[in-house]
């Protein structure tokens, strides 16, 4: 029998809060086990991309005892082994509370160690300590809102089959949505997000695509699985000759996750924050 390790996970269980620095809280997860579901080969993923992190809840003790608090951002490429459960996320950020550092790079340093451990691969990380006042920028992805279509809708579980392209019109275009909403693999608790969806190739029915994400409503999975179904149903459908699927969720636990898939010619998009972020 196959244990599922999200089983084992701390999430939907009661937690311990520690604040002093313990690196064993980190909860990697096998990304495969999903991607076996959606068909995805290990040795040729049909992506490429990142999970970013945005983090409003890190806080330190410098040499002389006295508290530093910082936002912190972390990008961790799709192609690493594991991705990191959440609240173990929050659980390991929360263990820096009552932990001494020499200075903002030293924590950037050991996040960025334990991280890379847990994923698999190399995490970047960037600390901006609010005594240097950083100013996040929100605002609307440039594209077209599909929010607005008068549609209706009673699929509630993912229907790719809603999909549809006009093989006979190729265009290159921008579409989005705020009406992504799934539901933790785990817990079942709602997951609010935005989701964009870059391309060039047929015309994807507008229409059809939004149907197609609201039917992500009553789905139980986590946001960078939901994303990579999201890229391989589009791509199986639609057959876009290039294609970016971006979604930004709202914050949960002082963390907000923002997965990036693409087929290589979109560049991830700047870290701009979806106004309910």
């Amino acid at each position: 029998m196959t244990i599922d390790p999200s089983a084992l996970s701390p999430l939907g269980k009661a937690s311990e809060y520690r604040c002093h620095y313990a690196p064993e809280l980190l909860f990697p997860i096998p990304r495969q086990l999903k991607r076996d579901e959606i068909g995805i080969d290990p040795a040729r993923l049909p992506f490429v991309g990142e999970d970013l992190w945005n983090a409003y809840e890190i806080s330190w003790l410098n040499p002389r005892g006295k508290p530093v608090v910082a936002l912190g951002t972390f990008r961790i490429p799709a192609q690493t082994p594991h991705l990191i459960e959440s609240k173990s996320f929050k659980l390991y950020l929360n263990s820096f509370n009552q932990s001494p550092f020499a200075d903002a790079e030293t924590v950037a340093a050991t996040l960025a160690r334990d991280l890379s451990a847990a994923a698999g691969g190399q995490v970047t990380v960037q600390l901006e300590p609010l005594a240097a006042q950083p100013r996040p920028r929100v605002d609307y992805p440039s594209g077209i809102l599909l929010d607005e279509l008068d549609i209706e809708c009673d699929r509630y579980q993912p229907a790719p089959e809603l999909l549809q392209a006009d093989a006979g019109r190729c265009v290159e275009e921008t579409l989005y949505s705020h009406l992504l909403k799934s539901n933790c693999l785990v817990t079942g608790q709602p997951d609010w997000g935005m989701v964009v969806v870059r391309y060039r190739g047929p015309a994807i029915d507008r229409a059809a695509l939004l149907r197609y994400i609201v039917s992500f409503r009553g789905h139980n999975e986590f946001h960078e699985q939901c994303v990579e179904r999201i890229f391989c149903d589009i791509s199986a459908r639609c057959t876009p000759q290039s294609l970016a699927v971006y979604a930004r969720y709202t914050r949960r636990g002082g963390l907000d996750i923002n997965p990036f898939r693409s087929s290589g010619e979109f560049l991830p998009p700047d870290n701009i924050r979806e106004v309910r972020q």
